[in-house]
């Protein structure tokens, strides 16, 4: 984690604010001693990826598992 003095924050904001947007947090020290953390916002993602993917199970069985057994009995 980068750290930055309060005037060094305030002379070079642009350049601690790039590192931000690149996803590197920034501690904003005063006399030493940490005041604040500047951290990235998550990004935003579409719903559909937000969402765990699940098997998908049709009686009981994984369509994976379904999709092997037919491959082996075609081939």
């Amino acid at each position: 984690m980068k750290q930055a003095t309060c005037s060094e924050l305030r002379n070079h904001a642009k350049q601690y604010f790039d590192l931000v947007e690149a996803g590197e947090p920034v501690r904003i020290v005063r006399n030493g001693k940490p005041i604040a953390d500047i951290i990235p916002l998550p990004q935003d993602l579409p719903s559909w990826k937000r969402r765990l993917a699940q098997p998908l199970v049709i009686d009981g069985c994984s369509l994976s598992r379904i999709i092997l057994e037919t491959r082996r009995t075609t081939d």
